[in-house]
């Protein structure tokens, strides 16, 4: 049986270092493991399964530490995504507020149903629980940025705005 080539996967220098930074202001270690996520999601849009183990080893802690935190946290995301995230809330005071005719223009203009990525690797569509704007909803974030008393009139402008 012949072996397989595999190339281990490595985090950047930038990425270790800044992991390694992060890391010295926790007592506990697998406290800087979301910290830790988030750098690599930064640089790479996602975070691998391989990148796990190797958060995990700089960090001196167990796999099962930092993966438990990556399925923990839906801003985590385990498989490449669009370069641009839309979180719509689905919680109840956004169904109040309608939120289902805001996803129902947003799948249709963008061509996908939540959980999924446009052809081109422009948007993502993810449902999430709550934005933590029930004063405002519907609400929904495209990357950072939050949109809140949304209107299936303006969002058209709303996408134009993140090419």
């Amino acid at each position: 049986m012949d072996a397989v080539n595999v190339v281990p996967f490595v985090l950047s220098s930038e990425e270790r270092d800044a992991i390694e930074e992060e890391k010295h202001h926790y007592e506990d270690a697998r406290a800087a493991s979301i910290e830790a996520l988030k750098i690599v999601q930064k640089k790479r849009g996602w975070v691998p399964d391989e990148a796990i183990h190797a958060i995990a080893e700089v960090l001196g802690i167990p796999v099962s530490d930092v993966e438990g935190v990556a399925t923990f946290y839906s801003q985590i995301f385990r498989k490449p995504v669009g370069r641009h995230v839309i979180r719509y809330c689905d919680s109840v005071v956004c169904y109040i507020t309608g939120y289902q005719k805001i996803q129902a223009v947003l799948e249709e203009k963008l061509g996908i149903q939540p959980g999924q990525t446009t052809k081109d690797g422009r948007f993502t569509l993810l449902p999430t629980c709550c934005l933590g704007n029930c004063d405002k909803g519907p609400t929904m974030m495209i990357d950072d940025d939050t949109h809140s008393h949304l209107q299936i009139e303006n969002i058209d402008t709303l996408l134009e705005q993140y090419p």
